[in-house]
């Protein structure tokens, strides 16, 4: 089978705005830590280059113009983090997984199709996520990977090197759902087979053109399901 109707064995999906739409949350928070570093907000330039799909301790540093790290790192870290939870839990209807995202994770189970999550979320809001969406339906907590400090983050291909060999599958046999320039680079990076970038109408064509993404949808209820192959 040529490689434009190949299926895969197995899907790694980013999780801040792909499972969950956040985007506006996480801007607000990273804002109110970029007025307090340097004095100012960041431009939707910086927004979309140097926060959207970083780790945090690439953005506290390149916001801090110096290299944060050790106790300090983790001081901002938790700050930030604080605030954006306080965020979401202020807004409980937001607290829910993005459109279609439950029929298609019910799919993958009922399938048992390979998955996971590759976020560069910090463990304590994977902690967060995990308890008040119950992701634990659908994921093997064990098998997530997110920021741990050791690892690099997007655009590096780390995170979906580690993502595709803890669901056992090989990268160019495993699709990927990315909302993030840096998170599109790190899965081609990584030699992801199957790599869908997802965003707002606006954003698509921007995503679009990023390297190896075969296609570009607005929401998971738009998940080419079909490129899946079930496990046997």
């Amino acid at each position: 089978m040529g490689l434009h109707g190949m299926r895969y064995k197995g899907i790694v999906f980013d999780f801040n705005g792909v499972l969950f739409w956040d985007a506006d949350l996480q801007v607000k928070s990273w804002q109110v830590i970029a007025k307090n570093l340097r004095g100012h907000e960041m431009t939707d330039d910086e927004l979309a280059i140097h926060m959207h799909g970083r780790p945090n301790s690439y953005v506290l540093s390149y916001l801090a113009g110096r290299t944060i790290a050790g106790q300090e790192l983790l001081d901002l870290i938790q700050v930030k983090e604080s605030f954006y939870r306080e965020l979401c839990l202020s807004n409980p209807r937001r607290l829910v997984l993005s459109p279609g995202a439950h029929s298609l994770l019910e799919t993958l189970a009922r399938r048992d199709i390979p998955r996971t999550i590759a976020t560069s979320s910090e463990i304590t809001n994977l902690k967060f996520f995990m308890e008040r969406l119950r992701l634990e339906r659908w994921f093997d907590v064990a098998k997530i990977i997110y920021d741990d400090g050791i690892r690099p983050g997007k655009p590096a291909p780390d995170v979906y090197l580690a993502a595709a060999r803890t669901i056992g599958v090989a990268p160019h046999e495993c699709a990927v759902v990315e909302d993030a320039v840096s998170g599109l680079a790190a899965a081609h990076a990584a030699g992801i087979g199957y790599i869908v970038a997802i965003g707002a109408p606006a954003a698509l064509e921007k995503l679009r053109a990023c390297d190896g993404v075969a296609t570009a949808i607005e929401s998971l209820r738009d998940f080419p399901r079909e490129r899946l192959l079930d496990r046997t």
